[in-house]
C-alpha cells in the first residue's frame, strides 16, 4: 500500500512538472502570419514571423536550412522545386491544432495543413502536419523552427 501512495504522489509530482497545454492565438500568430503571408506570396511579411536564425525541414531539396538566411534559402528552392516540377497557384490551409505546448518562453505547436498547387493543370493536395518551435521574444512569440510532414500529393477530384 505504501509503495502504491508514494507512486501516485510521485506521478502526481510529474504531472505538475510538465508543460502546460494551450490554445493560444497570441503563440499561433506568427504560424498564421506566414501561412497567410506565404499564400499571398509576400515573403517579406512571411519572413517577419521568424526568428533572424531559424532551421526548416522540408521535403523540398535539400530538406534542410538552417541559419540566418534559412528562410530565404528556403524560399529560393521552394521557387526551383516548383518551376522544375510544375506547380504554380501554390496554397497551404492551416487546420485544427493537434498539440501546443507552452514550456516558459518555449512553445511547439503542431498543425494540421494542406498544401494545395497546379501541376502541369492538374489540381493537387497533400495532407500534412506542421511541426514549429516558437520563442518568446520582447517583440512577442517567433518561429524558431519549423517542420513539414506530408504525405504524398493526390489529384483533386471533381
Amino acid at each position: 500500500m505504501k509503495t502504491m501512495i508514494l507512486a501516485s504522489l510521485a506521478l502526481a509530482g510529474l504531472a505538475v512538472a510538465a508543460p502546460t497545454m494551450a490554445a493560444d492565438a497570441q503563440i499561433e500568430a506568427p504560424i498564421h502570419q506566414f501561412i497567410d503571408a506565404f499564400d499571398k506570396g509576400d515573403m517579406k511579411t512571411a519572413g517577419a514571423a521568424f526568428l533572424p536564425s531559424v532551421t526548416i525541414i522540408d521535403e523540398v531539396p535539400p530538406h534542410y536550412w538552417s541559419g540566418p538566411n534559412a528562410f530565404a534559402a528556403w524560399g529560393a528552392d521552394l521557387g526551383k522545386d516548383a518551376k522544375a516540377g510544375g506547380l504554380s497557384d501554390m496554397s497551404v490551409t492551416l487546420g485544427k491544432v493537434t498539440d501546443e505546448i507552452v514550456s516558459g518562453s518555449d512553445a511547439y505547436v503542431v498543425i494540421e495543413a494542406t498544401f494545395a498547387f497546379k501541376q502541369k493543370s492538374g489540381a493537387m493536395r497533400e495532407p500534412a502536419h506542421m511541426n514549429y518551435a516558437l520563442k518568446k521574444t520582447a517583440a512577442g512569440w517567433k518561429i524558431a523552427g519549423w517542420a513539414w510532414s506530408g504525405t504524398p500529393p493526390v489529384p483533386v477530384r471533381k
